[in-house]
């Protein structure tokens, strides 16, 4: 299984979209992000660009590393989903 950590300001916008998500160990993060748009259509689109590409405010972390939608996930992997932080 790939369990997947999202952001609270994320699962807000998803009734019923918890915190922690277990999947079918997904490829790669787009395998992924697909999964999670399977059950939270919309989901997609808050996490990725048209070009696509995950989102410039949105950062994806696979085993402590940055990641981008072609990232390779091994059996087992904990994706973990953040928004990022900025300020003045």
């Amino acid at each position: 299984m790939t369990l997947v950590l999202l952001p609270e300001a994320l699962v807000r916008l998803f009734p019923g979209a918890p915190r922690r998500v277990e999947l079918p160990d997904a490829a790669t993060v787009a395998a992924a992000i697909a999964a999670l748009d399977a059950r939270w259509p919309g989901m997609r689109d808050r996490l990725c660009d048209g070009t696509p590409a995950i989102r410039r405010h949105i950062n994806v972390f696979v085993a402590g590393e940055r990641a981008r939608l072609d990232t390779p996930l091994p059996p087992g992997a904990e994706v973990i989903v953040m928004t990022a932080v900025s300020g003045g």
